[in-house]
Formats: structure tokens, C-alpha cells, sequence
């Protein structure tokens, strides 16, 4: 190879080292700007700042953008930035997590039920998504199904009251009252006082 070529090889390449030095100092400005401005709630002016240096190659900008659409209350468009961030890291869990908020929000129910049976699939012991899962399933008065997500929680985190306080109340409802004075008992010792572990430990005789 003629060095004439070599040297036209190396020019090249060392300016894409600066555009992309440049590139990086660009978009930790406009990161930095997205962060004040949402402390500020500004959250339009936060997505206009990001949206002019948009790159839909970016996992970040889409993660981001995302969670200030949802906090823009543009639920709809939040959910495709999610998306979007899902399909450029597939095994991610934060966009994931991200993504339920504008689905609930939209009473997505199902598609929150798919995104969090994802995670799972990724971090089978991932605490708030069991727990999250436990809470859908209780409110439906599924109780049966609430159970495997607050026992798996419960055996990981033997002392957390949350976990404690609702496979309590998930027993309880499935007539397993012996087992359900116990966890009260427990929630009380994490949390003594608290009304609803109380409320519980009470109701049974």
C-alpha cells in the first residue's frame, strides 16, 4: 500500500476520533441541559433540547427521552421511545422498568404483564418486579398467583416489611391464617405500629 494511501487512512481516521470527541462533549451538554431543565419541570424544553441532537441509533437518548416524555404526560410517544431503546438492547431491564410507567398510565395492563414476564426471564429474582407482579395480581383478587411472586420475595428478603406485610395479607385471603399471624407478626417487628400489619395480625384469632 502506498504511504500516500496510509497517510490518507490515518487523516481519516483520526478525524473521526475528533468529531466523535466532539460528538461525546455535545451530548454531555445537552444531557447536562435535559437535567436542569426537568429539575425545573420543563420537561418540553428538556425533549426539544434532546430531540435537535436526536440519533434514533442512540440507546441513551431514547432511554432519556423517554422518561421525559412520561413526565411530559405524552404517554403515547413515551412508550415509543421505550421501545425503541428495547429493540437497540434487548437484554435491558431499565427500559423495560421505563416502559411500564407509560403503559400504566395508560391502563396498558397486559402490556406491563409482558414487559415485567421479560424481566423476569432476565432476573428471575428481580425484587420490584416480583413484587410489582404480586400487587397486580392481588388487586385482581388472583390471590393464588400473588402468592408465588411475594413467597419468592419473602424467601429472598426474609425482614422486609413489604414483602412480609403483603404474602401476610395474600395468605390471609387464601384462608392460611396460621401462616399469615406469622408474617403480621414479623411485618410488626420491621414496622411496629403500623396499621395494616396490625389491622391483619388482629382479624385473626
Amino acid at each position: 500500500m502506498k504511504k500516500s494511501m496510509i497517510s490518507l487512512m490515518l487523516l481519516m481516521a483520526f478525524a473521526t476520533l475528533r468529531v466523535s470527541a466532539q460528538e461525546k462533549v455535545q451530548f454531555e451538554e445537552v444531557f447536562k441541559n435535559s437535567y436542569a431543565l426537568e429539575n425545573n419541570a420543563e420537561y418540553g424544553k428538556a425533549i426539544e433540547a434532546l430531540k435537535k441532537v436526536y440519533d434514533e441509533s442512540s440507546y441513551e437518548i431514547n432511554l432519556r427521552l423517554g422518561w421525559l416524555t412520561y413526565q411530559a404526560g405524552w404517554f403515547t410517544e413515551s412508550i415509543a421511545f421505550y421501545n425503541k431503546s428495547i429493540q437497540l438492547m434487548p437484554m435491558s431491564v431499565e427500559a423495560r422498568l421505563g416502559f411500564v410507567l407509560p403503559a400504566a398510565a395508560l391502563g396498558n395492563w397486559n402490556q406491563v404483564i409482558t414487559r415485567y414476564n421479560e424481566v423476569l426471564k432476565i432476573d428471575p429474582n428481580h425484587y420490584t418486579v416480583n413484587y410489582r407482579m404480586g400487587m397486580i395480581y392481588y388487586s385482581r383478587q388472583e390471590y393464588q398467583t400473588a402468592y408465588k411472586y411475594f413467597e419468592k420475595i419473602a424467601n429472598l428478603y426474609p425482614f422486609d416489611y413489604d414483602a412480609l406485610h403483603m404474602f401476610g395479607w395474600t395468605n390471609y385471603r387464601m384462608g392460611k391464617l396460621r401462616e399469615a399471624k406469622v408474617l403480621f407478626g414479623k411485618a410488626l417487628m420491621n414496622r411496629p405500629g403500623d396499621a395494616s400489619a396490625k389491622e391483619g395480625y388482629n382479624l385473626i384469632k
